[in-house]
């Protein structure tokens, strides 16, 4: 068993670290919000540390899932980050989506520390923290993947690693892209089924035992139906993700158009007060300019 340090403890990281502690591991956490590390040691033991640097002092493998490039940066380069509390050797990995730049900076200040990197974003939403279900894309070096892979296995269950340092974040980046022409096709399919006169479930199972069928599909198919949307992965993460995917593209001349269409609906959302609402809320979108349309 390893001595290992979780810092962020949000919807997803919250039950990845506990998959971490369930397994046998000695678990210290940071989190912002202290209260909700406490609450964390009382359900899983443990221990939770005042700074990221103090959780991370004796930790053999290092684990981030926060929020942006900035707060990564906070929790790891500030003077009381991760960095300055961990020892030589250790693993430092990144659950946090960021950009890809951002994981080629961490891995070259992890090197000139005599640390090991890895940028590991995840995919599966809330669910798939709490069931140990994600789908887990790695960055970074082979013997440092193999040697952090069995901890990953605590709540990944399709777990590669895509390349170099940065590969991660890049991989993730079409995770995101894909989803969102996806939503977007599946809000505008339930829209016109539902004007049509169709049942939108029937619908629904029905194309999903074809060729349409799709994640998203048969898990947001029966919200988005009842217009609820108080769930998820929100709206504001999302545009975040799509705006380190379109910076990407300026550098490496991929055509994301609609990818950008989709970040123009979803900001069009946030404008209606939505940005916390989950990403299926495209089909709202869709509702609210046909009733204006009437």
């Amino acid at each position: 068993m390893s001595s290992v340090a979780f810092i962020g403890l949000g919807v997803m990281g919250y039950p990845m670290a506990g998959h971490l502690a369930r397994a046998g591991h000695a678990v210290t956490v940071f989190n912002r919000t202290q209260s909700r590390a406490g609450r964390w040691v009382k359900e899983y033991g443990g221990a939770a540390a005042a700074s990221p640097a103090q959780a991370c002092e004796d930790a053999e493998f290092v684990f981030t899932c926060v929020g942006r490039d900035e707060d990564v940066r906070a929790v790891t380069l500030a003077r009381d980050g991760a960095f300055a509390g961990m020892r030589g050797g250790a693993v430092f990995v990144d659950h946090t989506t960021t950009s890809a730049e951002l994981a080629r900076e961490l891995d070259d200040g992890a090197g000139e520390r005599g640390l090991a990197f890895l940028d590991a974003p995840v995919s599966g939403g809330q669910a798939g923290a709490e069931n140990g279900k994600l789908a887990i894309m790695a960055g970074g070096r082979k013997e440092h993947y193999d040697r952090v892979l069995p901890l990953l296995e605590c709540y990944g269950a399709r777990i590669d690693l895509m390349g170099p340092a940065g590969a991660g974040q890049l991989t993730k980046m079409v995770n995101q892209i894909c989803i969102a022409g996806l939503v977007q096709a599946l809000s505008e399919g339930l829209n016109f089924a539902q004007r049509s006169g169709l049942d939108g479930g029937q619908v629904a199972r029905l194309i999903g035992a074809g060729a349409a069928q799709s994640w998203q599909l048969d898990n947001r198919h029966a919200t988005m139906l009842a217009d609820e949307f108080e769930f998820g992965f929100a709206v504001d993460w999302m545009r975040k993700d799509l705006g380190y995917a379109m910076d990407e593209a300026e550098r490496n001349g991929a055509e994301l158009p609609v990818a950008e269409l989709v970040d123009r609906f979803y900001a069009e959302i946030q404008a209606m007060g939505g940005g916390r609402w989950d990403t299926s809320s495209l089909i709202r979108r869709l509702r609210e300019k046909g009733q204006a349309g009437r």
